[in-house]
């Protein structure tokens, strides 16, 4: 973790959950939260207002799982940057390996959304990460570091943006690198970001998701550069997600 940065935990649904399921989990996560790290949740599109509902006792941030880069326009099926903050998203998660795999997109797209969501007022949440392959011909960090460069709008500091780092190959799949490789891997985006950004670059969060469970979260968590997770099947469980958020280290 680095010091004085507040950890976020923050939990993707994906394409889960009945309207029902959703507004109990986020009841649920709501009511356990703790001081401490700052949690999020980022639901399905149909249910964001639902779920901002029922995190209105605060506590819990609430974020979307994507957004398109114009501000509207005829875009079936896409959702703006500014819908989402007109709904009560703070949040909005950018470039998933799932987003950049099933539907082409490239850092120059996830670039572009990332500057439409700072112009709308959303922490854009971007994601990088390498293939297995890549990570087996030894090219986990300069695919990486080329991620960030390509996808992180020069806005992208000043306005406290995040960085997840997600290994494609572990997510989903019970799979995590071992605690030397992510603390590699966190150490060299810590460098790109300070490199870009200078100062500011030293304070932006950096989360590390994959696998992430209550097993393994607090050895991760505790690890240089892990200002966090990005959580995906554990926090359809409201007691394995505050149990991750339960894992974070004492503030330093």
């Amino acid at each position: 973790m680095t010091p004085g940065v507040r950890p976020l935990i923050a939990g993707n649904w994906k394409m889960h959950g009945t309207l029902r399921e959703a507004t109990a989990l986020a009841e649920a996560v709501q009511t356990g939260a703790k001081p401490g790290a700052e949690l999020l949740v980022c639901p399905p599109f149909p249910y964001l207002v639902p779920v901002g509902g029922a995190l209105a006792k605060g506590g819990v941030a609430l974020g979307g799982q994507d957004c398109h880069a114009a501000t509207k326009g005829a875009h079936t099926g896409d959702v703006a940057a500014p819908m989402l903050r007109d709904v009560g998203a703070t949040y909005v998660i950018l470039g998933h390996s799932e987003r950049r795999a099933d539907h082409g997109e490239t850092d120059a797209v996830v670039r572009a959304k990332a500057e439409a969501a700072l112009a709308a007022g959303l922490i854009p949440i971007v994601c990088v990460g390498e293939s297995e392959a890549q990570r087996l011909a030894g090219e986990a960090e300069p695919v990486v570091t080329g991620q960030l460069a390509g996808s992180l709008p020069d806005g992208f500091a000043a306005a406290g943006g995040v960085v997840a780092y997600e290994p494609v190959w572990a997510i989903g799949t019970g799979r995590t690198p071992t605690e030397p490789d992510i603390a590699a891997i966190h150490a060299a985006i810590r460098g790109n970001l300070e490199s870009r950004f200078s100062e500011a670059g030293s304070a932006l969060r950096i989360l590390y998701g994959g696998s992430v469970k209550p097993g393994n979260a607090a050895s991760i968590l505790a690890l240089a550069h892990v200002d966090g997770a990005l959580v995906g099947g554990a926090s359809l469980v409201a007691a394995d997600f505050l149990a991750i958020a339960a894992g974070v280290p004492a503030a330093t």
